[in-house]
């Protein structure tokens, strides 16, 4: 399981975001579990029953979480469990379960009973660096991130460099974040989150001309261009003396998010916030 980047859905710059616990996404429905390599893959006729019902019980799982019922998730993870109780998916996503319930000690339980039963679990090993990062734990969230990025067989690394540098801009870690993420951009330059994020830790950096690179690959596309890109935009022109650009970017607020807490901002010009 792995928790969702919501930048990646909804883009957001007033606070830096990344991954979070408030979404997941596993194996495909129906998908067949997954075998070590040089193994062959189990299929339906030959797959253990109680991995089946472990299996079916994850799918009811992920999917109840992703809708936010998350009791009803953690349900259907204790009814896997009790099918498989050497699952390490499952106490993945049981962390991020409790971690949204706002039970700390269960949620690192979950995380480390998952890397216990499988240390290289890659999503485990993201969504638990986040869950470090949310708890304002960076060393430990950090050497999650580097660790998972050290893996030979890690084939996402530009979503954990892009938790690694949200994480490190909450952290204050500004020049840090600005490494991590510009890293994230190098290996997937059409991912918006990562250029949202990266012009918001440019900005706050005062590197606006970077900064404005970032932020006009998003603007430039509508359906991506929402009114926290546009206000950082207009924040960013207004930094360097870009009247006009201010204005245009002011205007494009007032016709397509009038009733935004961003076109509120700029109304009262209060570039600040």
């Amino acid at each position: 399981m792995r928790a969702l980047a919501p930048a990646a859905a909804r883009l957001a710059t007033a606070a830096l975001v990344a991954a979070s616990l408030a979404g997941c996404a596993g194996r495909a429905p129906g998908g067949a579990p997954a075998t070590p390599a040089g193994k062959d893959i189990i299929t339906a006729s030959d797959e253990p029953e109680a991995s089946r019902r472990a299996r079916l019980r994850m799918e009811l799982a992920a999917g109840y979480f992703s809708q936010g019922q998350m009791t009803t998730a953690l349900d259907e993870v204790k009814l896997a469990l009790l099918a498989d109780p050497t699952l390490a998916e499952a106490y993945n996503l049981r962390g991020l379960i409790y971690a949204n319930l706002g039970d700390d000690k269960l949620a690192e339980e979950s995380f480390r009973r998952a890397l216990a039963l499988n240390p290289q679990d890659m999503d485990a090993m993201q969504n638990f660096g986040y869950y470090l990062c949310q708890k304002k734990r960076y060393p430990e969230a950090n050497a999650m991130f580097d660790q998972l990025l050290a893996l030979p067989q890690h084939r996402e690394p530009a979503r954990t460099l892009l938790t690694k540098g949200v994480c490190q801009a909450f952290a204050g870690q500004l020049a840090d974040s600005d490494v991590s993420l510009s890293r994230a951009f190098e290996l997937d330059p059409a991912n918006p989150a990562i250029s949202v994020n990266l012009a918001e830790v440019l900005y706050r950096r005062g590197e606006y001309e970077r900064a404005r690179f970032y932020i006009r690959r998003i603007n430039a596309v509508p359906a991506l261009a929402g009114a926290q890109t546009l206000w950082l935009a207009a924040r960013i022109e207004q930094r360097l003396g870009n009247r006009n650009g201010v204005q245009e970017l002011g205007d494009q607020l007032r016709r397509r998010f009038p009733d935004s807490r961003e076109t509120s901002a700029y109304e009262r010009g209060r570039f600040d916030e």
